[in-house]
C-alpha cells in the first residue's frame, strides 16, 4: 500500500530533454520477475493527435536517490506530458527536470473527466510490468483519456469487509472488482457478495464490474492450477447470479479466459507486458459501453 504505483504527473513543457529525480523509499530496485525499469523507474509518455505515445524512461541504477535522463533530442515545441511513477517500490520525491529557459507547468484536470477504481491483487498492482507504463490499468486510462486509481495490492485484494468499507467511500465512474488470483472458492463465496452490497449501500447507481481470474499459463499441464480456476470462477459465477436474483443492479460480468494467452505471463500468472495489452484490450472493450 506505501507503493507509488497507479500514480502519474501531467505537466506541460516545450523542453528538448527532461530528466528525473527522484527517491525512492525501499532498498530494492528490482525483483527476479520483473526488471528496475518497471519497478522502481520512471516511465514518460507524451500526447499526440492519435493519444499518448511512449517517449522515454527513468532507468534506476542506484539507491536511494536517482537521477537520470527520460529523454533527450525532443522536438521542442509545446508538450504534454505524463510521467508514471515506480510500481513494487515508493518515492519520498520526485522532481522533472528541463533546461535553463524551457517553460514547464502543471496540466490542467480536464472538465467532467471520467474516474476508474480497480480493486486486485498483484497484477493489478503491477507484477511483472517491464515500464510504469504498460499495465493494463495505465493503459487503461491512456485508451479510455479517464483517470485511473489503482487499489491494487500484491498478496492481498481478498476482499476483506474492512476494504470493502474504504471502497464505498470512493466516487468514481465504475468500481472494477479483480481479486479472484488471490481467493479460493470458500473466499469468494464467503466475502464477494458483501463486497458488492457495502459498495452498493453507498453507491446505489455506480457501475461495478466484476472480473473473474485470468487462466493460468501452465494450467493445461497442472491439474491444481486448472482446478483452482474453475472452482474459484464457479463460485464468483454464484455470487454473481445471486446478486442479481436479490435485484443487485448496475453489474457486469468480465470472464477470465480471455484475458490472457498461453505465453504471455513471466510464471504462470503475472503478466508481461503483452499479456498486459491483450488484458488490457478485453478492459477497455467492456468499460467503453459502460461509460458511454
Amino acid at each position: 500500500s506505501r507503493h507509488s504505483t497507479g500514480l502519474c504527473v501531467k505537466f506541460e513543457t516545450d523542453a528538448s530533454e527532461i530528466h528525473g529525480r527522484w527517491t525512492l523509499t525501499e532498498d530494492r530496485i528490482a525483483m527476479s520477475h520483473m526488471p528496475a525499469t518497471g519497478c522502481s523507474g520512471l516511465d514518460l509518455y507524451i500526447d499526440t493527435p492519435t493519444g499518448p505515445k511512449w517517449a522515454g524512461v527513468g532507468r534506476p541504477e542506484e539507491l536511494p536517490t536517482v537521477e537520470t535522463s527520460l529523454a533527450t533530442g525532443l522536438v521542442d515545441s509545446e508538450k504534454a506530458c505524463t510521467v508514471y511513477l515506480p510500481l513494487y517500490n515508493g518515492v519520498s520525491s520526485v522532481e522533472i527536470g528541463v533546461p535553463d529557459g524551457a517553460s514547464v507547468r502543471a496540466s490542467e484536470r480536464p472538465a467532467g473527466r471520467k474516474t476508474i477504481v480497480f480493486y486486485g491483487t498483484s497484477i493489478t498492482h503491477g507484477a511483472s510490468a517491464s515500464r510504469c507504463g504498460t499495465t493494463h490499468v495505465a493503459r487503461v486510462g491512456r485508451d479510455l483519456d479517464c483517470e485511473v486509481i489503482n487499489l491494487g495490492f500484491s498478496g492481498n485484494g481478498m476482499m476483506e469487509a474492512e476494504v470493502a468499507t474504504f471502497l464505498a467511500e470512493l466516487d468514481p465512474d465504475v468500481f472494477v472488482i479483480d481479486c479472484l488470483p488471490n481467493m479460493t472458492e470458500d473466499l469468494v463465496t464467503e466475502r464477494a457478495a458483501n463486497l458488492v452490497k457495502t459498495v452498493r449501500q453507498s453507491r446505489p447507481d455506480t457501475p461495478i464490474v466484476l472480473v473473474e481470474d485470468r487462466t493460468y499459463g501452465d494450467a493445461t499441464f497442472v491439474p491444481a492450477r486448472k482446478v483452482r480456476n474453475e472452482t474459484s470462477r464457479a463460485a464468483f459465477r454464484d455470487v454473481y447470479e445471486s446478486l442479481l436474483g436479490d435485484n443487485v443492479a448496475g453489474l457486469t460480468y468480465l470472464e477470465g479466459e480471455p484475458l490472457l494467452g498461453e505465453d504471455d505471463t513471466v510464471d504462470g500468472s503475472h503478466p508481461t507486458d503483452l499479456g498486459f495489452k491483450r488484458q488490457a484490450d478485453h478492459f477497455v472493450a467492456c468499460l467503453r459501453g459502460i461509460l458511454g
